[in-house]
């Protein structure tokens, strides 16, 4: 079962208004249905001004006088430089209209044709990260485990990863400050991430979590993030990847799933069925910690 989404939102108050100066990169975040929406959307509305234009001046060789539908059909004919002939300006007032709707239907086209090229050439890695962080011995040692995977056939090349962990300390000031420090890998860089890969971080005397205990990470609001990057190796472009653990989304007690085995004519089966899947340990003299379900804590 996926996490709950995070607890809360950041709400950015006296921010530059940048609405318009950040259109562009907001048609790039938009989903291709809602891409193809706006396109469509613009063109109906640019075609809907010109026909009231049209109605308002006439001139429309054989469009009905005070006709809307008329007059967008001829918007639309000219926008799309179709011209069945049927509709033609015939005064000064609609040949300065066409005219500016052919400026106009250049603009349109090479901005839509912009943004659909661009919507293609845009790197679309599709990074799996499991649904909960785990925390059980490993060789005797208590360490975090995050297992990330690449959703494609293909491979992430040259792919490296960096955990990082937010948590809220108070200073001796009293005042409340959210640091930051990263968390070393045994292993942070692979040649190629395949569908499976587990980090590991032992909480060892070297690691900022060492002594840490659920109520120790519930009480500093401990987050954990996650950033992937490697180089798509069919497209060759860039992928990125994140994601973040609240405190409640690591298991304690917990290890992932196996998802490699072998079978007994000696080939090896990937089961990516078990990605999320999580085993529960039992407690040791050294990890005292007994297992919590996620839908416990």
């Amino acid at each position: 079962m996926p996490p709950p989404p995070p607890s809360y939102e950041v709400t950015v108050v006296g921010a530059k208004d940048s609405v318009f100066g950040d259109l562009y990169h907001a048609a790039l975040r938009l989903s291709w249905l809602r891409t193809l929406g706006v396109i469509v959307a613009v063109f109906m509305l640019s075609n809907a001004i010109f026909a009231l234009g049209y109605m308002a001046t006439g001139g429309i060789a054989n469009a009905r006088g005070g006709s809307f539908a008329d007059a967008f059909f001829f918007s639309v004919q000219t926008m799309g430089t179709i011209g069945y002939g049927a509709m033609y300006p015939q005064s000064l007032a609609a040949h300065l209209l066409v005219v500016a709707e052919a400026a106009s239907s250049l603009v349109l086209t090479a901005l839509a044709t912009g943004l659909i090229f661009s919507k293609f050439s845009l790197p679309t890695g599709k990074v799996a990260f499991a649904h909960y962080a785990t925390i059980s011995p490993l060789d005797g040692v208590p360490t975090l485990q995050v297992r990330v995977g690449n959703e494609r056939r293909n491979s992430i090349a040259e792919a490296t990863v960096r955990v990082d962990i937010v948590r809220t300390i108070t200073t001796a000031e009293g005042v409340r400050f959210y640091r930051m420090a990263e968390l070393p890998l045994l292993r942070s860089r692979t040649p190629a991430l395949t569908r499976s890969w587990t980090l590991l971080h032992p909480l060892d005397e070297r690691s900022p979590l060492y002594g840490a205990t659920p109520e120790s990470l519930a009480k500093e609001e401990v987050e954990l993030v996650i950033s992937v990057v490697g180089t798509d190796d069919v497209s060759y472009q860039p992928v990125h990847g994140r994601y973040r653990y609240e405190h409640t989304h690591i298991t304690w007690g917990a290890r992932h799933a196996d998802v490699l085995s072998e079978t007994p004519d000696g080939n090896i089966v990937l089961d990516v069925r078990k990605f999320h899947e999580i085993l529960y340990t039992q407690p040791t003299d050294t990890f005292p910690h007994p297992a919590t379900p996620p839908d416990k804590q």
